[in-house]
Formats: C-alpha cells, structure tokens, sequence
C-alpha cells in the first residue's frame, strides 16, 4: 500500500482513558506515533518528548496518539508512571499495525522476531500529509512539531 493510499480507519479502539476513533478526532491535525513497547527506554524517550511539547501541538491544532501492541492496562501503568500528557491506544489485535504496515521483521539479540517498526504518520485534515519510517526516538517530536509548523505556514 502507498503511503498516499492511507486512510484513518473509522473504528473505535481502546486507549489508557478509554476509547478513540481516529476518524473523528475533532483537531486539524493528527500525529500517530507506533512504537515497539511500553516503558522500554526509547519508547519512554518518545512518549515524553511528545508530552513534553504538548502544549505546543495543542496550539497548532494537533492532537498526538500512540499506538503499540500493548494492553490497556500496561498503557495505563505507562501512562501514570511516566505522567504522560498524550493518548496511547491499545492495538492487541494489530489492526491499526496492519493498517499502516508497521509491523516488519526485527533482529533481536540474533533472533529474527515480528515486531513494530517505530513509525509517524501526520494527518491534516483526515488527509495523511507525511509519513515517517524508521524513526529515532531521541529529537522526533520536535521534528514533527516543526514540520506541522512549516505545512501550516503553506496553508
């Protein structure tokens, strides 16, 4: 599937603070960040580089979700430990990894395994606007931010 072929699905999944549909998020923008798992070192890197700019999505219109394999309860654990300010959604079933192709194959400690690849798709309007592959946790918040402000300056 083209990344230009992504659509948000209109489903309703489970998050840490109870249920999402992505379709109908109210904001103009929509940053979906898939990451390996929770309270592993680079994914808490993530998710409070996201929490710490939150304020800053808020202003530009955005709301940020993330989006693991995890249950709701360990969403929940993460969530509280960490005092995450974002949304993290619970995809046990993989629908929204198969939806968006995150799920690749991965070299763990010379085992090859099935896991997320961490990966950021950026909606405008319902529209996906860019996609990224292959992210490093460490700095990629702000780079989302800054590319949000520079397409609305296009706008």
């Amino acid at each position: 599937m083209s990344t230009e072929d992504i659509k948000l699905p209109d489903h309703v999944f489970p998050t840490a603070n109870g249920e999402i549909n992505l379709s109908e998020v109210p904001s103009a923008w929509l940053v979906l960040y898939f990451y390996p798992k929770d309270s592993t070192p680079g994914c808490t890197t993530q998710a409070l580089e996201f929490t710490e700019l939150k304020d800053q999505f808020d202003a530009m219109g955005a709301t940020v979700v993330g989006i693991s394999r995890d249950s709701v309860k360990s969403h929940q654990n993460f969530t509280n430990k960490q005092e995450l300010q974002i949304e993290l959604v619970s995809d046990a079933d993989e629908i929204l990894c198969k939806h968006f192709d995150v799920i690749k194959e991965k070299n763990m400690y010379g085992k090859k395994v099935m896991g997320i690849e961490r990966s950021t798709f950026l909606f405008h309007n319902n529209q996906l606007m860019k996609s990224y592959r292959k992210v490093t946790a460490a700095g990629h918040a702000a780079q989302v931010l800054d590319d949000i402000r520079t397409m609305s300056e296009v706008e």
